[in-house]
C-alpha cells in the first residue's frame, strides 16, 4: 500500500513552531510511577528532527473513568533524562497558561501539555472529522503554530480533536514513529504465506471487529486466540464455561450470536485452545475443555494450546501477534503470553507485536529485539492490518493534499 503524506523529511523545520500529537500512554503504578517507558523512548528521533523549533507536545494517558487516568507530569520528568534539552510542563492544555507558555517557548525548548483526555470534547463520541476543526481546543491553539506533526501512530485508529481537528486548520506532515511503523507493516499488506495471526487481551468488542475484518479481506491462514475472546468462543463452540467465566465479559451474551456466526463462515481458519489454565486455591491447574471447572476463571491458555500454538507460529513465514494470552501480571498466568513470545523468537520470518501490553511485556522479558518489528501500536496495528481505513491516516493525506504548495 503506497501512503500519499508528507513526512517531516518533507519540510522546513528551523525557528519553526511546531505542534507535535504523540502516543506516549504508558502502564503506570498507583503512585504515578511510569512502569514502562518504551513509548516515550520511541518519539526521540522525531525530538531530534525538531531540535531547532518550538516543540509542543499533545498526548493523553489512558482514558476517563480508569485508575490510570492521570496527569502527564510523570511523563514529563522520564523525557527530562532522555534529552538533552529543556523540557517544561503546564497543567493546561489551551488556557492562558497554557498559551502564554507557548508564546515563551525558545528554539530547542519542549513544552508537554497536560492529559489532552481531560478535555471533554476530545472524548467525546461521533464528532464529524470536519466538526473537530472547530472543537475550542484546535481554534485556540491554531494561530500558535506553523505546523502540526502527528507521530502518534497507536492512536491512528481514533477520530478525536487532538489527532484529526489540526489537520484541517494546518499543514500536517507525519512524524517519524509513523512514518517507520507503516514503513513496516507495509510487508504485512501482502503477507507471506503462511501467515498467522495471534488475538487476545481483554477488549474483545475491539477484537471481535478486527477479527472479522481479517478474515473478510483474506490476511490470514489461521487465527490463534487468547485473553477474553477465549471464553466467547469455547462458549459458542458449546462448552459449557460456568458463570464465572461468562461474566468476565461486559456484554458477553451480546457476543455469542456474533462468534458463532464467525465460526460459521471461517471456523477453518480459527483456533480456540484445547486446554485452558484456572486457578484454584490460588494456583494455577491445568484442565480440558471438556472438563472445564465451572467454579473457577479461565485465565491462560493450557499447556497442550501452547505447545500447538508454538508449532504453528515457528512455521509460518508472517506472525502478528496483538494481546496477552493470559492474566500475565500474575507469574502463575504468565506461561502463555511468554512461551507465545518465546515462539515468535523463534520463527525465522516477519513477526510482529502489536504493542501495547504485549509489547512492554517483550521489552520487561528482553526479547523484544529478537521480534522482527515490535509495533508501538495495539488497536491502531491490528486495525491497519485488517484492512480498515484509519482515521488518522486519511486525515493526514486529506491535509498533504490542502496544505502541500504552502510547505514547498
Amino acid at each position: 500500500m503506497k501512503f500519499k503524506f508528507l513526512t517531516l523529511d518533507d519540510v522546513s523545520l528551523a525557528n519553526k513552531r511546531v505542534l507535535v500529537r504523540v502516543d506516549i500512554n504508558s502502564p503506570i503504578a498507583n503512585n504515578s510511577t511510569i512502569l514502562e517507558t518504551a513509548r516515550i523512548k520511541s518519539i526521540i528521533p522525531t525530538l531530534d528532527m525538531l531540535k531547532d523549533s518550538k516543540t509542543v507536545l499533545l498526548a493523553h494517558q489512558s482514558r476517563p473513568g480508569k485508575k490510570d487516568f492521570t496527569s502527564l507530569e510523570p511523563h514529563a520528568e522520564v523525557l527530562k533524562n532522555l534529552v538533552d534539552r529543556p523540557v517544561k510542563f503546564i497543567d493546561d492544555i489551551f488556557g492562558s497558561a497554557a498559551r502564554n507558555a507557548i508564546k515563551e517557548l525558545k528554539n530547542g525548548e519542549i513544552l508537554l501539555l497536560e492529559n489532552v483526555r481531560f478535555y471533554s470534547e476530545e472524548v467525546a463520541e461521533d464528532i464529524p472529522p470536519e466538526k473537530q476543526a472547530q472543537t475550542i481546543m484546535v481554534r485556540k491553539l491554531t494561530p500558535l503554530f506553523d505546523l502540526f506533526v502527528n507521530d502518534a501512530f497507536a492512536a491512528a485508529h481514533r477520530a478525536q480533536p487532538s489527532l484529526i481537528g489540526f489537520t484541517y486548520t494546518l499543514p500536517t506532515v507525519a512524524g517519524k514513529v509513523m512514518e517507520k511503523e507503516l514503513s513496516a507493516l507495509n510487508k504485512v499488506f501482502d503477507p507471506e504465506r503462511p501467515a498467522v495471526f495471534i488475538i487476545g487481551g481483554a477488549k474483545v468488542d475491539t477484537k471481535l471487529e478486527i477479527l472479522k475484518n481479517i478474515l473478510k479481506n483474506g490476511k490470514a491462514d489461521k487465527i490463534l486466540l487468547g485473553g477474553l475472546l477465549v471464553n466467547v468462543f469455547l462458549e459458542a463452540k458449546g462448552y459449557n464455561i460456568g458463570e464465572v467465566n461468562r461474566k468476565a465479559v461486559d456484554k458477553f451474551e451480546a457476543y455469542i450470536g456474533e462468534a458463532k456466526n464467525i465460526l460459521k463462515e471461517y471456523e477453518d481458519k480459527i483456533e480456540v485452545p484445547i486446554d485452558v489454565a484456572i486457578e484454584k486455591n490460588g494456583k494455577r491447574y491445568e484442565v480440558s475443555c471438556e472438563e472445564l471447572d465451572k467454579e473457577n476463571r479461565i485465565l491462560d491458555i493450557g499447556l497442550d494450546t501452547i505447545v500447538k500454538y508454538s508449532n504453528t507460529i515457528v512455521s509460518s513465514k508472517t506472525v502478528v501477534a496483538n494481546g496477552p494470552l493470559g492474566l500475565f501480571e500474575k507469574e502463575d498466568f504468565a506461561l502463555g503470553t511468554r512461551e507465545i513470545l518465546d515462539a515468535m523468537t523463534r520463527c525465522k520470518h516477519f513477526t510482529v507485536v502489536g504493542g501495547g501490553e504485549l509489547g512492554g511485556y517483550a521489552e520487561i522479558l528482553g526479547v523484544s529485539n529478537k521480534i522482527k518489528h515490535l509495533s508501538t501500536g495495539g488497536g491502531a496495528t491490528l486495525a491497519l492490518l485488517s484492512g480498515e481505513e484509519l482515521p488518522v491516516i486519511k486525515a493526514l493525506e486529506e491535509s498533504a493534499k490542502k496544505f502541500k504548495e504552502k510547505l514547498q
